[in-house]
């Protein structure tokens, strides 16, 4: 029986990587760090979870790689899912020593430098000739704008506070002011309007597709541009072929998400992204080709092979979105979510697998 060894058990996405690796017949460990959490992780009850292991220290310690390396002997050639954007760059490092013990998919150190600087992800889609955002190296003549880091994630900074948008020129001098703090020559770019999107894509060690699922954004929080709490499925051959000519032209291995707004690209997440547990609403077979994949099997690419339509939502940010919507006077978008809670999938809610959203509502509630 093939392992799999999930990392970061602490991220809710975990939940849905474990259950669909565990109903797919495969021996899952999941793991997680001591010092970066408060209590069990949610995804430590699930009943597809055959082993969980906790590791001393933090992700951030220099040793971390040697304490996952030893856990990782202990199993025979495993196959390694890492769910934490700090894992992920800390194997991608020692990815030679690594792949003497277990199978991944994750791409070299450089590129994922690379598709993490918004900047070069710009430059790269313009020599591409794929539409992106009007950008302004001196101050912007039209308005708003969004003002953000090259790499807002690797700054340790919140999703809400990767970005800021000026109105006018006064709101510009001090949004620049408070950008600077954290990058000396942050990113200004014109501010689109229309639904977000992600075009999330699996490519194998040759750089060829083997996965697609894309999504629309329903809801955020915070509702100025946060991160989603409701999205829904749908299926784009063009988009997908974009995402994917920009991914094997950096030289990308692996899973990422490229994020579109109004047609453009705006970003590119070089790893696993919020809304995966998606791919188990829409039953999409993302997480299991990636194990299948990074063990050496062919795997050709399906298209569309997951449902469209789906729309998945996460209840405790997605109540929070709602209100928020309610209170700007945005009525519509309250109302779209008040049905949602009858017609939208609950992202952690299984009903074979009920005890990671009892261990996640009690968390969240009560702190334990």
């Amino acid at each position: 029986m093939q392992t799999v060894v999930v990392t970061d058990g602490k991220y809710r996405t975990s939940i849905a990587v474990v259950r669909a690796l565990g109903r797919a017949g495969l021996q899952v460990v999941v793991t997680q760090t001591r010092e970066d959490t408060r209590g069990e992780p949610p995804v430590f009850t699930s009943r597809y979870a055959a082993e969980t292991h906790w590791l001393e220290g933090s992700v951030t310690d220099a040793d971390y790689t040697d304490r996952l390396l030893a856990l990782l002997r202990q199993y025979d050639r495993p196959v390694l899912f890492c769910v934490g954007a700090a894992t992920l760059g800390a194997v991608s490092r020692r990815r030679e020593e690594f792949a003497r013990v277990c199978d991944f998919l994750i791409a070299d150190p450089e590129v994922l430098d690379r598709l993490n600087d918004k900047a070069e992800v710009w430059s790269r889609c313009r020599a591409l000739g794929i539409p992106v955002p009007e950008q302004y190296e001196r101050e912007p003549d039209r308005y708003p704008v969004v003002i953000k880091p090259h790499c807002g994630e690797k700054l340790g900074l919140t999703a809400a506070d990767r970005y800021t948008v000026a109105g006018n020129p006064a709101e510009y001098a001090s949004c620049m002011t408070q950008m600077r703090q954290y990058d000396p020559e942050p990113l200004v770019q014109e501010k689109l309007e229309g639904e977000g999107v992600g075009v999330s894509l699996l490519l194998d060690r040759d750089g060829k597709l083997v996965s697609a699922i894309c999504h629309r954004r329903v809801r955020e929080y915070p509702i100025s541009g946060g991160p989603s709490t409701c999205c829904e499925s749908f299926y784009d051959e063009e988009m997908i072929g974009t995402a994917c000519r920009l991914l094997v032209d950096f030289g990308f291995v692996g899973m990422a998400m490229v994020e579109f707004k109004a047609g453009r690209v705006l970003e590119v997440n070089p790893r696993i992204w919020g809304s995966f547990p998606l791919t188990a609403c829409t039953d999409s077979p993302f997480a299991l080709n990636y194990v299948r994949a990074a063990a050496g099997e062919r795997v050709d690419y399906t298209p569309c092979d997951y449902r469209t339509g789906v729309r998945m939502r996460f209840l405790l940010n997605d109540t929070l979105a709602m209100f928020a919507y309610l209170g700007h006077g945005r009525f519509r978008a309250f109302g779209e979510g008040v049905a949602d809670v009858f017609r939208a999938k609950e992202a952690l809610t299984d009903r074979e697998d009920p005890a990671p959203m009892r261990r996640y509502l009690r968390q969240n509630f009560f702190g334990k």
